[in-house]
């Protein structure tokens, strides 16, 4: 097709198609979704089974293992983890990279019907099992409600209050509470008046119970209705508990004669949230899938402006985490790169090729990127930070195609030729390497693209949006260039002399350094060579990471006591460590999360899973500039004031994060055998003392007491199991045993003895149990002969239905991750374990790898790919291989970037080396296209080589230019820095690569002689 001609006699065609690019791209500009990360699926669901009074070795046997050998019956499973503790089975299954967000519901369907099969199997007194696919979804809209002078109940009404607001709001999917303090019904009894009145506390739980149960009570016909008969006596009020009665015959009173009734909170509640030291819930609000994530944050805006009169007085929100003011933030600041890149580009290209067609170079780039952000909208591909770096990844990228078709028309018109004959003869020579080349770099970006791990899905909209901008550049190019120079360039300078087109000081100082070099090829090539391979040392030399840290001023701080410590104990604990936090310099808020992690309020974020010694803080800065200060201080000063404690501050890191930065798992079948190993593990890297935080997932074993029951002696007393565990729990926290049913709310009713009754764990034989048999009271020393003190795994981890313990520790501050782990792992290795165990690696380590291993899968057919475009452009194999021999010197140029600036080699500056090639061989294309060219039209051939480098002069400057200076804004983007550093300084060295090692490698493999005019 002549692009050309047809551009410039049909104009009106193309005017259209600038005005779809011009308004379709305003458009979406202002509609298309925003989002702070790409959404990706998380392939995970979680399974929950209550079994209370078991053992964590109970809850394994009985209920973890054969849960996951049903689930583990599904083809779709990637990875099987669990934890089994006393009461309760958890289940973590993850499926198949190869499965996308579509697929999963089915998945989620077909694992629930795994798990209802396998009931059959699981012993009595279990709890149905839960299945949660949703644990994944993000609250990027996440606040902190305090009430100062408010009890916990009206603070608990009020986030109802907001959520039922919040969850009416334009685009709203979900609302979630947290840290609510769970109420209980509390019936506390005298066990001498019990006694004394020969009423059983069984026959009080049994009344109890009666009034929570929901019966059907079937219907009558009545004419020629049918109407239901409701029985009254299900209690909704403390009250109607108080005249339950209870007993039999003469003996029947009411509750209330003989029980304390009250209304108290949870002695051990799931969570204790804090901000600021006062008492607090969160809310967390996420938005439907593909919303615009700043409209979304400004209906919750609106909604809560709405309410905020009918807040209680003291009642206030803290904003704890703001995504569409992030995102805002961000897409403003895109906006200000794309005018900084478009002017950068525009303003080099004006002075390096004149004013039009700068001015026509820079209008391709803007409806270039317009029209990108029309086929991203169409396209259902967010606004969010992956998205955005890669337009202004390709900005530079972009202006390629066009800066070569203007390139050759201005100098065909200097040469006497008109606009149209310029533009035909220049798209002729120049548009299918183009496009080759185009193609080319696409590919180069293809293996993020087709990678089936969560980084290539993460990564995804950064090769989708290079693609779509690659391929407009090309189509822009071809068809807007010559239209705007047959407006713009009509009466540009003709030169007399045709061959003054290339002349110029520039181009005559080129040509003598062309000159030199090719008359000494092998000299060239060889110190090519050796600053490839001294580069190639040095970049085993660079600091490795996976994901920058994060540029929000917000970072956080685990702590752990010891396994088993009480949730009240911890709370209290974590008002001390909060105060020290509150005052370190340009520390603004902490937020408190005792006993679980808060709600996931960022992609990345991994909540920390439910424990009673847990403490999790929140703590943000004025300046994330102070973040790594203040992680090194609180790591050094923290684990000195709790030395029993396992502490750990962090900053959040772009991308997924693993749940430990070095990690080693150790699987087997004995579990004493397994803590052996971790034990010996842990000691070695305590010797070591280079790393810190050394701790495993199993933690500490806990303090069981054991009452030895003699069996004959309880047969004796009437008495059994059951009616010892429930006589303990009523003498401790209380036997659960109704409910009270209070509008949307169940809570639970509990039988506790009285205050005077109840004794400690030093007396547990002096507790009294009921005895049917002699209807009153005995002492469990009476049917136990001791209490045993026993110590009992309370965390069984299990890996693809392995027992696996892991060993886990941190960094030092301002160690790499990856040279730890180096350093490290001869001292894990060098354990000798027994038969049937063995070593895994895990943490940041294995997440690298795993997401380095797919893209490398995925890399072989994008290059072959790529290696048989350019065998195709050229129908030959010598051209191609001294194309493809220039890729690997580019490692000189990344790695002197990298040095030079400090920047770490992560798996952004992979993705940039990999663009580096696209761009290399695409110049190295269209260099060896043009020497072809000349050749075939019979210039002698170390003229030929000389004068299209010439040519080709310009362009490639102005294209590695432009690319250059378009990567300065990502210079001050902690999560684009690397990627910038190793495009900018691999392309600055490619650049010379393309101008003098592609010429000398033609000059070799082609057999031309230094000497040769003819």
């Amino acid at each position: 097709m002549d692009f050309a001609r047809y551009a410039i006699t049909r104009p009106v065609n193309i005017w259209i198609l600038i005005l779809i690019c011009l308004l379709g791209g305003t458009l979406a500009f202002f509609e298309i979704g925003r989002l702070e990360d790409p959404e990706f699926t998380i392939k995970q669901a979680i399974v929950n089974v209550q079994y209370p009074g078991a053992t964590a070795l109970e809850v394994e046997q009985q209920v973890t293992e054969p849960l996951e050998s049903a689930i583990q019956q599904m083809s779709q499973i990637k990875e099987l983890r669990s934890r089994s503790m006393p009461g309760i089975a958890e289940i973590r299954v993850e499926m198949q990279d190869r499965y996308d967000g579509d697929a999963l519901p089915q998945i989620w369907d077909e694992l629930r019907n795994k798990i209802n099969d396998a009931q059959g199997d699981l012993p009595p007194g279990i709890e149905p099992p839960q299945v949660n696919d949703d644990f994944g979804d993000v609250y990027g809209i996440f606040y902190a409600l305090t009430g100062d002078g408010l009890t916990l109940k009206e603070l608990h009404e009020t986030t109802k209050d907001l959520r039922r607001a919040l969850v009416a709001a334009d685009g709203v999917g979900k609302v979630e509470i947290a840290g609510v303090q769970e109420e209980r019904i509390l019936v506390e009894v005298d066990q001498a008046q019990l006694a004394a009145m020969g009423i059983a506390p069984d026959e009080i739980a049994a009344a109890l119970a009666d009034t929570d149960a929901a019966v059907d009570a079937g219907g009558v016909h009545a004419g020629e209705y049918f109407v239901r008969l409701r029985p009254s006596g299900a209690f909704d009020s403390l009250e109607e508990l108080r005249a339950l009665p209870v007993g039999q015959g003469a003996q029947r009173v009411e509750l209330g004669a003989i029980a304390k009734l009250s209304r108290d909170y949870a002695e051990r509640p799931r969570q204790i949230i804090r901000h600021n030291g006062q008492a607090a819930l969160t809310l967390g609000v996420s938005g439907v899938s593909g919303a615009n994530i700043v409209e979304v944050g400004h209906s919750v805006e609106a909604a809560l402006q709405a309410i905020e009169h009918r807040m209680p007085l003291g009642a206030e929100l803290h904003p704890l985490y703001e995504q569409h003011q992030i995102v805002d933030e961000s897409v403003n600041s895109f906006a200000l790169n794309v005018f900084l890149s478009v002017a950068i580009v525009v303003g080099v290209l004006c002075i390096a090729m004149g004013l039009r067609a700068g001015v026509i170079i820079g209008a391709v780039l803007f409806l270039t990127v317009l029209g990108t952000l029309l086929v991203m909208w169409l396209a259902g591909i967010e606004l969010e930070r992956i998205s955005l770096g890669a337009l202004i990844i390709a900005m530079g990228m972009l202006v390629d195609n066009a800066v070569v078709v203007c390139d050759g028309m201005l100098v065909r018109q200097r040469q006497g030729k008109s606009i149209l004959e310029a533009s035909q003869e220049t798209l002729h020579q120049t548009q299918w390497p183009l496009l080759g080349a185009t193609i080319i770099g696409i590919l180069a970006f293809a293996g993020i693209g087709l990678s089936q791990d969560t980084t290539g899905e993460f990564l995804f909209s950064l090769f989708f949006v290079i693609a779509v901008s690659l391929l407009l550049s090309w189509l822009l190019a071809l068809l807007l260039v010559p239209l705007f120079g047959h407006y713009l360039l009509r009466n540009a300078k003709t030169d007399e002399d045709p061959d003054a087109a290339y002349d110029g000081p520039w181009y005559n100082r080129y040509r003598r350094l062309a000159g030199g070099v090719l008359h000494r090829p092998w000299l060239t090539v060889g110190v090519l060579v050796v600053l490839t391979v001294v580069s190639m040392v040095l970049f085993t030399r660079l600091p490795q990471s996976f994901f920058p840290p994060s540029s929000t001023p917000l970072f956080y701080v685990n702590l752990f006591l010891p396994q088993g410590t009480h949730i009240r104990e911890t709370a209290e604990t974590a008002s001390d460590v909060e105060a020290y936090l509150a005052e370190l310099e340009g520390v603004s808020e902490v937020s408190s999360f005792i006993g679980a992690g808060a709600s996931r309020f960022m992609l990345t974020y991994m909540p920390e899973q439910p424990n009673s010694s847990l403490m999790h803080f929140l703590v943000r800065t004025e300046d994330a500039e102070l973040i790594a200060g203040l992680v090194r201080q609180i790591n050094q000063q923290l684990p000195q004031r709790y030395p029993s404690a396992d502490v750990s501050a962090a900053q959040f890191m772009f991308g997924p994060n693993a749940e430990a930065k070095l990690e080693a798992r150790i699987s087997g079948p004995d579990i004493e055998v397994l803590r052996a190993i971790s034990a010996e593990g842990r000691k070695r890297l305590q010797d070591e003392g280079k790393v810190f935080n050394v701790r495993d997932d199993w933690r500490q074993q806990v303090l069981v007491l054991r009452p030895q029951l003699a069996l004959d002696r309880l047969a004796d007393a009437g008495l059994t199991r059951q009616a010892v565990a429930r006589a303990l729990a009523a003498g401790s926290e209380g036997q659960r045993v109704s409910l009270l049913r209070e509008r949307d709310e169940l809570i639970p009713v509990l039988l506790r003895a009285a205050p005077e009754d109840r004794i400690d764990s030093g007396d547990l034989l002096q507790r009294l149990i009921w005895s049917p048999a002699g209807t009153g009271y005995v002492p469990l020393a009476q049917v136990a002969d001791s209490i045993e003190p026993v110590s009992e795994d309370s965390i069984i981890v299990r890996y693809d239905r392995e027992r696996t313990i892991s060993i886990r520790a941190d960094p030092r501050d301002g160690e790499n991750t990856n040279e730890a782990h180096e350093r490290i792992r001869p001292l894990i290795e060098g354990i000798e374990l027994p038969v049937n165990y063995s070593l895994k690696w895990g943490g940041d380590y294995e997440q690298s790898s795993e997401a380095q291993q797919a893209l490398a899968s995925t890399l072989a057919v994008p290059y072959l790919a790529m290696v048989l475009v350019t065998v195709l452009l050229f129908a030959r194999v010598r051209q191609p291989l001294m194309i493809w021999l220039v890729v690997p010197m580019a490692i000189c140029g990344v790695s002197f970037g990298l040095l030079l600036t400090g920047q770490a080699f992560g798996f952004m500056a992979l993705l940039g080396l990999l663009s580096l090639t696209g761009m290399l061989i695409k110049n190295a294309v269209v260099l060896v296209d043009e020497i072809d060219r000349q050749i075939d039209d019979e210039v002698p051939r170390l003229t030929a080589i000389i004068e299209a480098s010439a040519s080709r002069l310009r362009p490639v400057m102005m294209a590695a230019g432009t690319t250059v200076l378009g990567m300065v804004p990502l210079l001050f983007d902690p999560f684009f820095a690397n990627m910038a550093v190793t495009i900018m300084g691999g392309l600055g060295f490619a650049t010379l690569l393309t101008l003098l090692a592609v010429p000398c490698l033609y000059l070799l493999f082609m057999k031309v002689r230094p000497e040769e005019t003819a």
